[in-house]
């Protein structure tokens, strides 16, 4: 599923990073946090991997 806003995008990116390895796990926070714990590693980078050009900055309610 792609992501809906960049800031979306980036937390996604940022759980992904955390579930490889590349980052501690401790230092995630907020959504990216619950992205990690809910989310396969396929649905992080599907999500991570979304072009970030038209995206809005965040999504609209």
């Amino acid at each position: 599923m792609p992501a809906k806003s960049k800031s979306q995008q980036k937390a996604a990116g940022a759980a992904l990073a955390a579930k490889r390895g590349d980052m501690p796990k401790s230092r995630l926070q907020g959504a990216s946090k619950s992205m990690a714990k809910s989310m396969t590693k396929k649905e992080l980078e599907d999500m991570a991997s979304t072009k970030r050009k038209k995206l809005p900055e965040k999504k609209d309610s």
